[in-house]
């Protein structure tokens, strides 16, 4: 069987590698000069591969559409991939919040692990190969791809797997969507998924300090905070949207850092959220010290005090704070400055407290597609066999990867997407 692969992503590549092992003649068609483009900078150019949590607990992993992949990840489990990287050299190791990463810290050499797999098994790559549309019969079967540069390729099995339209430098344009559009497919509402957030530039006028939410993450831009945990609430109706505990980023426009990136793909389905991000509604809840209660972080406080109290306030966090954390928390206290400790009230140190706490930050938006790590939404899973990824509406048509409605949170899941549904798409 004839079988060309549209998109030369993790899901493309292993479709192809999947495809090639059932005796098929495979071709990979990559628009850009080079295959991975985007898994190169996945995990900070360390590439998170995949979780450690037993397959079965990935799917309460995926807020997009998680049920529809049980099929796929039972055929290619997190298991299979790492067994796949050792067999080409690459050895992994586990870190924190069950995220799997090569013992390299280098994703080029998860890329190389596909790329050396692909040349053994003779799958034919073309780069700077776009394909403009995909051809069919008149009993809506596929037949070939019409690049744009006038060639047609034929075949007998097409897999697209062009991913969504995050990070399009890498590739991801969003052309797999109008193709499949095209054939008679439904494209969901394409929105960015795993986005950072934007602080409010609202005034607010609770803080003699700072005035919006934009200007204390400015002050902060650069800090990155591990071990904390976090709430975004509707506070129309006191309700937690969100709520993880890990390491977060603040930045020149607002918050970043994987339990942010997490957040934004719960918010973005939460009900009304333009309207409620439109009305300041939304707020994030920083708990700088999750391990201690109130009672006990007073007393740490006191003792603090008790150790510096001939210092100026702003000279007595030290221990307990980054230096860069230290005037912001004191300000957002509504406490003077250069106040010597011995002079603090106990309803200034109450307010300290209360902000270490629960410092918050009033959520405006989402920063745009182009930033964000994945893409949620896509080919709508009711017109895919979940069981083999194959079109119900075009046969001989698959789909792999980031371009189907399903997308995940932070920690490897995505991959494990890309690989367990482009190894389903290749062996059907």
């Amino acid at each position: 069987m004839k079988v060309i692969v549209v998109g030369g992503g993790p899901a493309g590549m292993m479709s192809a590698i999947a495809s090639r092992q059932m005796g098929d003649d495979v071709e990979i068609l990559e628009k850009m000069d080079s295959c991975g483009r985007k898994l190169l900078i996945t995990g900070k150019g360390r590439c998170n591969i995949t979780s450690s949590l037993p397959i079965d607990e990935f799917v309460k992993n995926i807020p997009g559409n998680g049920k529809f992949l049980y099929s796929s990840f039972q055929n290619y489990t997190n298991e299979d991939i790492i067994n796949f990287l050792k067999e080409q050299n690459v050895e992994v190791k586990e870190e924190r919040g069950n995220r799997i990463f090569p013992c390299s810290d280098k994703s080029s050499d998860v890329l190389n692990a596909f790329l050396s797999k692909l040349k053994k098994l003779n799958v034919k790559i073309h780069t700077n190969a776009e394909v403009e549309e995909i051809k069919v019969d008149e009993s809506n079967k596929v037949i070939g791809v019409k690049l744009k540069n006038g060639d047609f390729i034929k075949a007998d099995k097409i897999i697209l797997a062009t991913g969504g339209k995050s990070y399009p430098a890498t590739g991801s344009t969003g052309t797999g969507y109008e193709m499949a559009k095209k054939l008679g497919h439904t494209v969901t509402h394409i929105r960015a998924s795993l986005v950072p957030l934007t602080a409010s530039e609202k005034i607010e006028i609770d803080n003699l300090y700072y005035r919006t939410s934009l200007q204390l993450c400015k002050d902060l831009q650069g800090l990155s905070l591990k071990n904390v945990a976090i709430q975004i609430k509707d506070i129309s109706i006191n309700k937690v949207i969100y709520e993880d505990f890990g390491e977060m980023l603040f930045t020149h426009f607002g918050v970043s850092g994987p339990i942010i990136l997490s957040a934004s793909a719960h918010l973005l389905r939460y009900k009304n959220i333009e309207n409620l991000l439109k009305e300041g509604k939304v707020i994030l809840q920083i708990d700088l010290k999750p391990a201690l209660s109130e009672e006990k972080l007073d007393a740490r406080i006191l003792r603090d005090f008790e150790k510096f109290k001939n210092r100026e306030i702003k000279h007595s966090l030290d221990e307990r704070l980054p230096q860069k954390l230290i005037l912001p928390i004191i300000n957002l206290s509504n406490i003077d400055r250069e106040k010597k400790v011995n002079v603090i009230t106990k309803e200034e140190r109450k307010s300290l407290i209360k902000v270490l706490k629960c410092m918050q930050i009033t959520i405006q938006g989402f920063r745009s597609i182009e930033e964000a790590i994945i893409t949620a939404g896509g080919v709508s899973i009711k017109e895919i066999n979940p069981k083999t990824m194959e079109s119900k509406i075009v046969q001989g048509l698959y789909f792999a990867g980031e371009i189907i409605d399903v997308d995940a949170y932070t920690g490897g899941f995505n991959l494990q997407i890309a690989y367990s549904t482009g190894y389903t798409a290749g062996i059907s």
